[in-house]
């Protein structure tokens, strides 16, 4: 949960802005990075959203676009499943 208020200033590429977060997920995000400022881990979790949401275009791009002819009953011979557990 975040909102954003309208005050912003540019400087040097940087955006100044006063959002509300949700303390108990800015600490989780930060002991799970080891990132020790609440801005580095929201910079590192904007980087990581904009690479994710990147990706995933690239690849609803890509959709219909290769054409792949494999026999996955041939690759899927000699595999172990073990029902999933």
């Amino acid at each position: 949960m975040a909102s954003a208020t309208a005050k912003t200033s540019r400087r040097e590429g940087l955006v100044r802005t006063n959002v509300v977060l949700d303390e108990a997920l800015v600490q989780e995000a930060m002991r799970l990075t080891g990132i020790r400022t609440k801005r580095e881990v929201i910079t590192e979790a904007l980087e990581t959203l904009v690479q994710l949401r990147g990706q995933r275009e690239a690849i609803e791009r890509l959709r219909g676009a290769i054409q792949w002819d494999g026999d996955l009953a041939e690759m899927r011979k000699g595999r172990v499943f073990d029902g999933g557990r």
